[in-house]
């Protein structure tokens, strides 16, 4: 017999999965990964979804960089020197590449950089390969194993193509199938669905978020960003703190949360050193470049006009109590 396990992240989408797998009268397994940057009302609400709905509890699980923490540092002390890096610089690296206990933390001291659109290893450190390890694979050990993927075709471009059905085989273990009952919703079944069943939308999603996995996500749009600046600017002082954290464990001794493109400075400014030719001095341009960090990209966010005036009406509108929501949920 197939075990069932359901991927839930706090978000609509794997609510509904889950609500769906309870509606079907099947056992089932609930679990999230925790990426260590989430916001505290996603974690309360996954964790509650048993209680509210009769459910199963979720179960959390984290990543642990401990190991390849301790091997970056024997990198750093044994290869570094040999790249004429400073001492200083080896030293302050060594003494930054601790463990947090915070994953997502964590992950960028070893990968040495913050996740970017065109690097997005996030998602498979902290989300696939921590439930893929410690519970996908002792269960495929056991037995079949059936995933539930709260995925849509609508909610993306790469998601386009994406099967409701999927099998996965793999020498030692047993056959796993990726199941998406979602595939063809719409964002409005989702909330709809859940809204029949008495349950409430994650809270986030009625302040202004369009998505709530991951808090910021390094890929929010101008709108997330400015909420969170509004109503949460305690999450852009722990982003500030974690590129100071990362600063210290960096060659160059720099580190930025968002990609250099996100404001209109910081995209004329990675122009205009993409034009110097020789490599070194372009290396060296961009080392010593005063990109945006996440205070600044905080304070562009809620401005208007590219960037050159703040939104005063929004900003004294909004004082952070009233609803907002992309998807109509307030009225």
């Amino acid at each position: 017999m197939s075990q069932h396990i359901v991927n839930v992240s706090g978000g609509k989408d794997s609510t509904a999965t889950y609500l769906l797998a309870l509606d079907s009268g099947r056992s089932f397994r609930a679990v999230m990964a925790d990426t260590g940057n989430e916001h505290p009302d996603t974690i309360e609400y996954a964790a509650r979804l048993g209680e509210r709905t009769g459910g199963p509890q979720v179960e959390i699980y984290r990543a642990d960089f401990t190991e390849r923490m301790a091997k970056k540092r024997a990198f750093v002390a044994a290869k570094w020197p040999e790249m004429d890096i400073p001492a200083a610089t080896v030293e302050r690296a060594i003494a930054a590449l601790q463990p947090t206990g915070i994953p997502f933390l964590d992950l960028c001291l070893w990968k040495g950089r913050f996740p970017s659109r065109r690097a997005q290893f996030c998602t498979e450190f902290l989300k696939s390969d921590v439930i893929g390890t410690q519970v996908i694979d002792p269960a495929r050990r056991a037995g079949p194993v059936v995933q539930w993927l709260g995925v849509r075709r609508a909610e993306s471009i790469a998601r386009r193509n994406s099967p409701m059905w999927q099998t996965v085989r793999t020498p030692g273990l047993h056959t796993m199938r990726f199941y998406r009952p979602l595939i063809h919703w719409s964002a409005q079944n989702v909330f709809s669905y859940a809204a029949a069943r008495g349950l409430d939308p994650n809270p986030l999603y009625l302040q202004g978020m369009g998505r709530v996995g991951c808090f910021p996500c390094i890929n929010a749009s101008k709108a997330e960003l400015r909420a969170i600046a509004t109503r949460f600017p305690e999450a852009f002082d722990r982003i500030a703190e974690w590129e100071a954290i990362c600063a210290e464990a960096s060659k160059r001794g720099a580190g930025t949360f968002f990609a250099a493109d996100v404001t209109p400075e910081g995209a004329a400014l990675a122009k205009r050193i993409s034009r110097i030719e020789d490599r070194e001095a372009r290396n060296a341009a961009s080392a010593a470049a005063p990109w945006p960090n996440a205070r600044k990209v905080a304070e562009w966010a809620r401005t208007d006009r590219g960037g050159k005036q703040f939104n005063w009406i929004i900003d004294q509108a909004d004082d952070g109590l009233s609803c907002s929501s992309q998807y109509g949920l307030c009225e």
